[in-house]
């Protein structure tokens, strides 16, 4: 078989005449060297190998490899082979030297309205680790012990059916395994036919759109919301309206958009309410529930992190409050476990089940099957269970340090009041006027990572204040990370005062 230097070499080679074939072959590897296509420090074939794969005599590939030597390009190190320069040469012949207006020069790229609109208003942060980043678990106490020895043993003889495309919405003992675990621990209504793996919420959102909503059709998302689901739904061109989060002593539909055709979709997280954390009461789901069969419409019901409850009962999913609901249930494992998993979930309909996992194969072209089988052994040798009664332990330890520092420095009012004692983070409110994204972008340039409350407003009247995530912070670093967003509070209220 071809080295990829040979098959280079056999695609660029080109016949000069009156050139040496060994003056060829340098110019050719020289020019791959100046290109980077052989990259610094990197070994070049043995001569016979080369010579051998492409049909010129050895001695011809000994005397590109002296010539390459000579000239700076390459070095030989005595029984490892010869090497490409870390430097080549021209590059200090060409440094200072200035860029020419046509290499500077590019054409535009024309990217559509709607990306665009994405870019300008970019989302998803570069850094994704640290106090006080929301929605980030500590990935730190992952089981992998117990789970590299189930990758381990899977990957000893792996059937074939794990290594190629998946068609059927994910591996079976995958969906089979969380229908049993979402039964008792969220009293959902489903078995395994109804499971349909994803690569994370964001692309069971993707799909949702694609199968129920044309463009120009309506959708109500929650204000304040997820921002990824707006980002989402940007893409896909359809109309948002607003569903105003109100506190439950407002009566069911308080916050509904009134008037206009009824939405296709309705996009909910009643369990632990994004960002704010408010719990939507049980008299405004039956009242949703109810609205939304009159409607034709479909609930999307995301329950993000409602594993991490700290107090109080367990609230079940809206999807469970009655047979065959039209909710499409969405779940994630990047919470409970890690975000680089990319293993989410969505609970169908039955009358929706067969078209998504059929849509689903033909678009994402399913796979990831050795993971899914892996995860499926780790919840039902019981690791998964017990790795989220650890972390509820844990992180309502780290929630009830970070509030008592806020109360004890900025005092109980700049705690938001809808925050349940759940979640990932807490929301720090701000007096009003404050530049909530100013104050998260000086503390960021301090190494401390916020998001801004106003972000998550798609209209006026945006609520200020910071997301504080407390999950992925070690209880140490809590309190010093804590001082130095302080800081920066006080110096924007001496700046505004």
């Amino acid at each position: 078989m071809k080295s990829i230097c040979a098959d280079l070499v056999l695609q660029r080679l080109a016949p000069e005449a009156g050139a040496a074939l060994n003056r060829q072959l340098y110019n050719c590897l020289r020019e791959a060297i100046l290109d980077g296509s052989l990259p610094p420090s990197s070994l070049l074939p043995a001569s016979r190998d080369l010579a051998r794969e492409i049909g010129m005599s050895r001695n011809t590939v000994l005397h590109a490899y002296a010539q390459l030597q000579a000239e700076g390009y390459g070095h030989s190190r005595v029984g490892s082979g010869t090497f490409v320069a870390e430097t080549a040469p021209d590059n200090f012949l060409s440094a200072g030297r200035p860029v020419t207006a046509a290499a500077a020069a590019s054409a535009p790229v024309r990217l559509s309205k709607r990306a665009q609109t994405l870019l300008a208003n970019a989302s998803a942060a570069p850094v994704q680790w640290g106090a006080f980043m929301p929605g980030v678990p500590d990935v730190t106490q992952f089981p992998h012990r117990h789970y590299s020895r189930i990758l381990h043993r899977l990957w000893r003889a792996p059937a074939p059916e794990l290594l190629t495309y998946s068609h059927g919405g994910g591996h079976p003992a995958l969906r089979t395994a969380i229908a049993e675990h979402l039964r008792v621990a969220r009293s959902v209504r489903c078995d395994a036919d109804q499971i349909l793996l994803t690569e994370g919420v964001h692309q069971a959102i993707d799909m949702t759109l694609r199968m129920l909503v044309d463009p120009r059709e309506t959708v109500w998302v929650e204000e304040p919301g997820y921002w990824g689901f707006h980002k989402v739904l940007q893409m896909d061109a359809v109309r948002v309206r607003p569903l105003h989060v109100e506190s439950d002593d407002e009566g069911p539909g308080a916050g509904w958009p009134r008037g206009g055709k009824p939405p296709r979709l309705i996009f909910v997280t009643p369990s632990h309410q994004y960002p704010l954390g408010s719990v939507m009461s049980l008299a405004r789901r039956r009242e949703l529930l109810d609205f939304a069969r009159a409607a034709g419409s479909w609930i999307v019901e995301d329950d993000y992190d409602s594993e991490f409850r700290f107090a109080g009962r367990p609230i079940p999913a809206m999807q469970g409050l009655e047979p065959d609901s039209p909710v499409i249930y969405v779940g994630t494992f990047s919470k409970t476990l890690f975000p680089g998993l990319r293993v989410g979930y969505m609970v169908l309909p039955r009358a929706l089940a067969q078209p998504f996992r059929t849509a689903h194969a033909d678009l994402y072209r399913e796979g990831h099957a050795i993971t899914q089988a892996a995860l499926a052994a780790l919840i039902d040798q019981g690791h998964y269970a017990a790795h989220i009664r650890r972390m509820r332990v844990l992180y309502a330890r780290r929630r009830a340090l970070l509030a008592g520092l806020i109360g004890e420095h900025l005092g109980p009012e700049y705690l938001h009041p809808q925050a349940s004692n759940a979640g990932l983070h807490l929301v720090l409110r701000l007096p009003d006027g404050s530049d909530d994204v100013a104050i998260a972008r000086a503390a960021q340039a301090r190494g401390v990572l916020t998001r801004p409350l106003s972000a998550y407003y798609q209209r006026g009247g945006a609520q200020r204040g910071l997301l504080l995530g407390y999950a992925c912070v070690q209880e140490e670093h809590i309190e010093p990370a804590f001082k130095v967003l302080l800081r920066c509070l006080q110096s924007s209220s001496s700046r505004a005062a």
